[in-house]
């Protein structure tokens, strides 16, 4: 082999050892960094929601708008999992923009909040950002999702899930898949990447409201274990 022959493979080889380590960068961060992020905001979320529901409750007077309940960014509810064991609480925030979701799950706009008629619908990553909704492709029928706010805790039950296509937004109309429909039951959608690493389809978990009770009541018992 000649001398330019074995300088080109050196080349080479040094050129793919610095692209196996920028890649190895890359992952890095995709995982670990970005965990670290959202996990610092979960923590500045989490305080201020517990501030946010220490404070009396603020009652239009007579006549008066009501106030608007959330804004884009703001602490919405802690989503609950007990059907996947060691799952923490995650706090949702408003709004499913890029910066919204690097923060934690983020609930659609326009769509219901918890115990409405309607269709509450809730996004999150499945691999970066702390992953939220990593392990949700084991959620199946006759799981329970709770979301925590501070009018009260809303147990759903799982109905079905389904991969779809990210064209696919008919699973988040207040009536799934009927734009002109009139909703008449109370439905949690659940929405994230699939598969893993991937953007290409979408897993949607559908459930339906099957308990509400007030916050001063406590926990329902598939949070506690008492059920």
């Amino acid at each position: 082999m000649s001398e330019g022959a074995r300088t080109a493979l050196r080349g080479l080889g040094q050129t793919l050892m610095t692209l196996g380590v920028v890649v190895l960068l890359f992952c890095v961060y995709e995982v670990w960094v970005t965990g670290l992020v959202t996990a610092r905001e979960q923590d500045r979320l989490r305080d201020d929601l517990a501030q946010s529901w220490a404070e009396p409750v603020q009652r239009p007077q007579p006549g008066q708008p009501e106030p608007v309940a959330y804004t884009a960014g703001d602490a919405f509810a802690l989503l609950h999992v007990p059907s996947l064991e060691d799952y923490d609480p995650w706090v949702v925030v408003e709004g499913t923009s890029v910066a919204a979701l690097r923060n934690g799950p983020g609930h659609i706009p326009g769509t219901a909040l918890p115990g409405e008629l309607g269709n509450v619908v809730v996004s999150g990553h499945r691999t970066t950002y702390g992953a939220p909704f990593e392990r949700f492709g084991d959620l199946t029928e006759g799981h329970q999702v709770v979301l925590e706010t501070r009018e009260g805790w809303f147990t759903y039950t799982v109905r079905q899930t389904s991969i779809v296509s990210p064209r696919d937004v008919e699973v988040t109309y207040p009536v799934p898949g009927d734009p002109d429909a009139e909703p008449t039951e109370r439905l949690l959608t659940l929405t994230t990447c699939h598969p893993k690493y991937s953007a290409r389809q979408r897993l949607i978990v559908q459930a339906e409201l099957t308990e509400a009770t007030a916050r001063e009541d406590g926990p329902p018992a598939t949070l506690t274990g008492s059920g």
